[in-house]
């Protein structure tokens, strides 16, 4: 009897032994495929490798259109009341730099520059000037109107803007 009870109190300790060798061994493969995985993806990189044909193409097309200077559109000027309190208006002019000539010509069709001074105008009406105070609020405005009229356009993308005027009464 007192044999079966030592059993009995024996498959326990050694199950629970078993199960702390099984749990090791299986962290330690985990954590092989693991480094495994993160070795394989490194070696598997290579370095991009450019043909002297294809960068005498980019070569030229960068040149030609470097040759033609930047390309800005001027939109009219905006006079917006700001949202918060005390109530405020700002005044601005706003030009956006454009990454390529088709992208011009889009900015320039009536309907898209509606559309431009249409979400200029509503993210303006919901600035504060606490808002624009700062260098960083301007900044972030700065790109708070490319993302928008970028958001427009199909093809042509905003590459930069710029305030010609910003008067905040």
């Amino acid at each position: 009897m007192a044999e079966k009870q030592e059993q009995a109190a024996a498959k326990p300790k050694n199950l629970g032994k078993l199960l702390q060798v099984a749990f090791a061994v299986l962290n330690l493969a985990m954590m092989g495929a693991g480094g495994y995985m993160v070795y394989a993806s490194t070696m598997g990189w290579e370095n991009p490798s450019i043909s002297e044909e294809q960068a005498d193409r980019e070569l030229a097309s960068v040149e030609s259109t470097e040759g033609a200077g930047p390309l800005i559109y001027t939109m009219e000027k905006f006079t917006v009341n700001l949202g918060g309190e005390p109530k405020r208006t700002i005044r601005l002019e706003v030009n956006l730099q454009m990454l390529g000539q088709d992208g011009f010509e889009e900015v320039m069709e009536p309907e898209n520059r509606a559309k431009a001074r249409d979400r200029i105008v509503r993210l303006l009406n919901e600035k504060a000037f606490a808002d624009l105070d700062s260098i960083q609020g301007k900044l972030f405005l700065k790109d708070k109107i490319a993302g928008e009229v970028n958001g427009i356009l199909k093809q042509g993308v905003v590459k930069d803007v710029f305030f010609s005027d910003f008067v905040v009464q």
